[in-house]
């Protein structure tokens, strides 16, 4: 099995730079699509359809939206959504002892979330193409505490699922 999984892997033609970047671009708007779903309660496909519809012609923080992966986005988006109970188990299990889920800033939930996404079902994504993206993520929005923070939640994941 390991060897098909090796051979499925190795068939998979790698990104270009362009294909790359509009992962990276994907990856900070499904943050933020996650954590505008957690503060409005607006379903998943309404979110969708609204970043398609009027903000991938736009920018976040200077990075053209345009460029977005937009399919990889939305898989995403639906994922967690879909999956928001195994993906929040996969992270508290990761977390301090006496610490929920629900104490994490939003913003933080939302990376955390996404990451996790990646790593239990995208695994034709390296774990650490997954940790430093959305580590630069959190680097974006919080100082090198939170970042830290999501490196080695993530990683902790990783080894649980992967």
């Amino acid at each position: 099995m390991d060897q098909l999984n090796a051979a499925e892997d190795a068939a998979t033609p790698p990104l270009t730079r362009k294909a790359k970047r509009a992962r990276t671009v994907a990856r900070l708007v499904l943050v933020q699509a996650l954590y505008q779903l957690e503060l409005t309660g607006s379903g998943v496909e309404t979110v969708i359809r609204e970043f398609s519809d009027y903000r991938f012609d736009g920018d976040l923080d200077g990075e053209p939206l345009a460029e977005a992966d937009e399919a990889f986005f939305a898989e995403g988006a639906r994922a967690v959504v879909r999956g928001q109970a195994g993906i929040d188990a996969a992270i508290s299990a990761r977390l301090a002892s006496g610490w929920r889920l629900e104490r994490l800033d939003t913003p933080v939930r939302a990376i955390l979330r996404a990451g996790t996404w990646e790593l239990m079902l995208r695994k034709d994504v390296a774990v650490e193409v997954v940790i430093n993206e959305y580590v630069e993520i959190a680097r974006a929005f919080f100082d090198d505490a939170e970042a830290r923070f999501v490196n080695g939640a993530l990683d902790g994941v990783a080894k649980d699922v992967r």
